[in-house]
């Protein structure tokens, strides 16, 4: 149905209703007091004004009594809510769920039916990964030498490549010295591995300072002090032996430049979508993400797999309170644990710093309409669809087994997605109801709007409109198609808007102190 969104909402369509057995309703569009809604078989009038997303009672909640949405607890009333009242921070609190529950309770998954064939077009690389682009990498093994990797960089920037080299993109970050050898130094080095040996990357060079505790010599794979066993796409040098600054841009041109004339004769050849290994990420949610964006991705996802893809689910501080809705499609009680370990373990980590999960929401987060973690995870979860839960992997962990994975990540989109991408996705669907500028140095990201007015207010950073669900001119399946023949596009070398722009975020997780 179409909704004229510009006329004064009737009864019918000013609320959405997300389950039957929900005690509040959604405003699609901003409410005026006295505005009447009728959702389900309960019709109620707004008391007061209710901004677009935000949540409206539809029957009477008793202070301590539960409030629900998607069918699931979101938290408890703080206060006696009426019908009509605007249901947020000021009468809604949370509690957590018991987790040694949920994992005993029954698998719930669906397995879709395998679809027609899909593929595209990408670069099979040595080791039988595929590629969606083909870049040379140049990665800072420390802060040290993050600006002199951004200067050999932008170096290459203005120079004509061969068609098909997408370019030379550096991985400057803050990190790998000044660390404490252990566990920090441990998931700095897989970060790094994870970028330089990437499909998206044809070949890379590994640029140190030459007396950081992260040495490069960790990822040149030095047998008996020889280089004998250094992977032809893979070249490693410091500033303090190439003549500083000045000297190691030199000589790196001269080593990228033969990286290049080696990429130049790699081509497109076509493969089958079981290839793609997609990550998935939400930034700048609002409420209209768990009803638009993140179900329609989802959808794509359910279809991906089918096709024998992969797809991970990440950010670990985004799925607390919506745990067991996972663990209910674990393939194995084993990955239901190794699931719940990481949230405990997320959870031990938080302490250490005063901090909590339900510090998770932004200000713009409660802005947009969602109230605490629990409701903002029940609908961020959405993004994975609903095929079972096959793997679980660690942050910037090799994702090696197909179907639908979960990477230990947190929710903090640089650091997340710098995460799935050392992992090896080579692909991201990033949804977002505020808006997002974020991209990756060699990974294209597809942004998708949860709601109409982000979507027409960042048309520069937004690629799909997820909104026209909330609109009434589309449905969340019709959408899952549009991402995922996008993808396919993206996948083949189309630009996604945020490659368009350039950016190219790159944040490692630092977990340790600061020495």
């Amino acid at each position: 149905m179409l909704y004229d969104i510009q006329a004064r909402p009737t009864a019918q369509n000013a609320a959405i209703l997300l389950n039957a057995g929900d005690n509040v309703a959604i405003a699609r569009v901003a409410l005026e007091p006295g505005q009447e809604i009728e959702a389900g078989a309960d019709k109620v009038v707004t008391r007061s004004a209710i901004p677009a997303g935000h949540k409206v009672a539809i029957r009477r909640i008793r202070a301590g009594e539960r409030v629900y949405r998607y069918g699931n607890v979101i938290g408890f009333a703080t206060r006696i809510i009426e019908p009509g009242d605007h249901v947020h921070v000021h009468n809604l609190g949370y509690k957590e769920l018991d987790p040694e529950e949920v994992v005993r309770t029954e698998r719930r998954a669906t397995i879709a039916p395998r679809p027609q064939p899909a593929s595209f077009l990408g670069y099979r690389r040595a080791d039988g990964r595929v590629g969606t682009r083909n870049y040379i990498a140049v990665v800072a093994a420390s802060n040290c030498a993050a600006y002199t990797s951004e200067l050999i960089a932008q170096s290459f920037r203005d120079e004509k490549l061969p068609d098909n080299v997408d370019g030379v993109v550096a991985f400057p970050h803050g990190e790998g010295c000044g660390m404490a050898i252990g566990p920090d130094t441990t998931q700095l080095e897989r970060t790094l591995r994870g970028v330089l040996d990437h499909p998206n990357v044809s070949a890379a060079l590994i640029l140190g300072l030459g007396c950081e505790v992260n040495q490069i010599s960790h990822y040149l794979g030095l047998a008996n002090g020889t280089e004998s066993s250094i992977p032809a796409t893979l070249h490693g040098m410091t500033l303090q032996e190439s003549g500083g600054t000045t000297g190691a841009v030199e000589t790196a041109r001269k080593q990228v430049r033969h990286f290049i004339d080696r990429a130049a004769a790699e081509r497109r050849t076509d493969a089958p979508a079981s290839e793609l290994v997609l990550g998935l990420n939400c930034g700048g949610s609002d409420s209209f993400s768990g009803i638009t964006a993140n179900p329609a991705l989802g959808y794509c996802c359910d279809l991906l797999v089918a096709q024998g893809g992969t797809v991970v689910l990440a950010e670990t501080t985004e799925i607390f309170g919506a745990e067991h809705l996972l663990v209910q499609r674990a393939r194995s009680e084993p990955i239901a644990r190794k699931l719940l370990e990481c949230v405990a373990r997320y959870k031990t980590y938080l302490r250490g710093f005063g901090g909590s999960f339900n510090d998770n929401p932004s200000p713009g987060n409660k802005e947009g309409g969602l109230t605490n973690i629990l409701e903002k995870s029940l609908g961020a979860i959405a993004k994975a669809g609903t095929t079972p839960l096959e793997d679980v992997v660690d942050y910037a962990e090799r994702i090696n087994h197909p179907g639908f994975v979960f990477m230990n990540t947190p929710g903090y989109d640089p650091v997340s997605i710098t995460g799935l991408g050392a992992g090896g996705v080579n692909l991201i669907a990033f949804t977002t109801g505020r808006g997002s500028a974020i991209g990756f140095p060699s990974i294209p990201v597809l942004k998708i709007a949860s709601n109409s007015q982000t979507f027409r207010r960042m048309q520069g950073n937004m690629d799909l409109n997820a909104g026209r669900i909330a609109d009434g001119e589309a449905t969340v399946e019709s959408v899952g198609r549009e991402i995922f023949e996008a993808l396919l596009r993206v996948a083949s070398g189309e630009r996604t808007k945020a490659e368009l722009l350039g950016h190219h975020e790159f944040a490692p997780w630092k977990i340790g102190p600061v020495l």
